[in-house]
């Protein structure tokens, strides 16, 4: 990430780490995953600046929980590393390619992270991120 600032690197730690709470919490991840992607709360994220950036990743738990009118609990149950991943991969998308968090999310959806992060995980960020636009072009091509 050099040439990314601090703020930037900061606001994808914010992220994984909130994906993690949804773990700590009890929600099911893919439908976590789905709603925060597609959420105002991402959207708020994905701006130049806004207040919810800062607020840390309890704060953003609650607004998101707000907003769906409640998340789900139960479920299925990624891992926390891989929710970390998860949501730090998808933060950082965002600045490596400046595509918001919906289209993001319909490029990988929750099952696909999943589903790669053991080969992609080591990987160095933006060649997970063009590994990931890859499969999908390669899955919807044919």
């Amino acid at each position: 990430m050099e040439n990314f600032s601090s703020d930037k690197r900061q606001l994808c730690d914010i992220q994984g780490r909130l994906f993690e709470l949804s773990l700590k919490n009890g929600y099911d991840s893919p439908a976590f995953i789905e709603i925060f992607m597609n959420s105002r709360s991402a959207a708020s994220i994905d701006d130049t600046y806004d207040r919810l950036q800062w607020a840390g990743e309890e704060y953003i738990l609650e607004e998101l929980a707000d907003e769906a009118g409640g998340l789900p609990e139960g479920g299925t149950a990624y891992a926390k590393d891989t929710l970390y991943w998860i949501g730090y991969t998808y933060r950082y998308w965002h600045y490596y390619t400046g595509e918001n968090s919906r289209d993001i999310y319909r490029t990988a959806d929750a099952q696909t992270m999943n589903r790669c992060w053991a080969g992609f995980h080591t990987l160095d960020v933006k060649m997970a991120i063009d590994n990931l636009k890859e499969l999908h072009k390669q899955l919807h091509t044919r």
